[in-house]
């Protein structure tokens, strides 16, 4: 018998989730495992397999089920790699089912992040831009997934460093809240 956390989060799977097309099982079957409401404040569990991006910590919120699923899945996610998560616990704890050994940063997100290489980077917030630091931290093969926003809507995007350079593509639309501080610079245009 399902209590009704784990109902919620079939049905989170089912019916968000695999419809999305997020084909990969293991991270299909981590969502069906990992209590999502675990990272929220105490009377905000409610909200963990709803359709909305609930607040975690001040200014910070977990991204929609669908969204967080879809950035995991662009990460190519492999057994073994590392990861850093900024900003994102529950994409941390999906990655470490996927098999990574994931390094939290959640404080302290426009400071320096820890000193990489690391295989794969995700942020469950939106940006203006990629931060320059971040993408330093990559290693040769390694993938940062971000969502950029210039306004409303914003964009899934995957940045790939080669030995050459880091290289840019786009994923899936989403517009989820900016982190603070990391909304787009104003500026002047003719």
């Amino acid at each position: 018998m399902m209590d009704d956390t784990s109902a919620a989060r079939l049905n989170m799977v089912e019916s968000q989730v695999r419809t999305a097309d997020v084909t990969d099982l293991r991270i299909q079957d981590a969502m069906r495992r990992i209590p999502r409401e675990s990272f929220l404040p105490a009377g905000r569990g409610y909200q963990a397999y709803a359709d909305v991006e609930p607040e975690y910590a001040p200014g910070r919120r977990l991204l929609r089920p669908r969204d967080v699923a879809k950035l995991v899945q662009l990460a190519a996610p492999v057994a073994g790699e590392s990861g850093l998560a900024i900003a994102a616990p529950y994409a941390a704890a999906l990655l470490e089912a996927c098999g990574l050994m994931v390094t939290r940063f959640d404080d302290e997100v426009l400071a320096r992040p820890p000193a990489g290489p690391f295989d794969v980077l995700v942020c469950e917030g939106a940006v203006g831009q990629a931060p320059e630091a971040w993408l330093a931290v990559l290693a040769v093969g390694g993938r940062a997934v971000i969502i950029e926003r210039q306004g409303p809507a914003g964009r899934a995007v995957v940045y790939l460093r080669t030995a050459e350079g880091v290289g840019r593509r786009t994923g899936f639309d989403s517009a989820p809240a900016f982190l603070p501080g990391l909304e787009p610079q104003a500026g002047f245009a003719f």
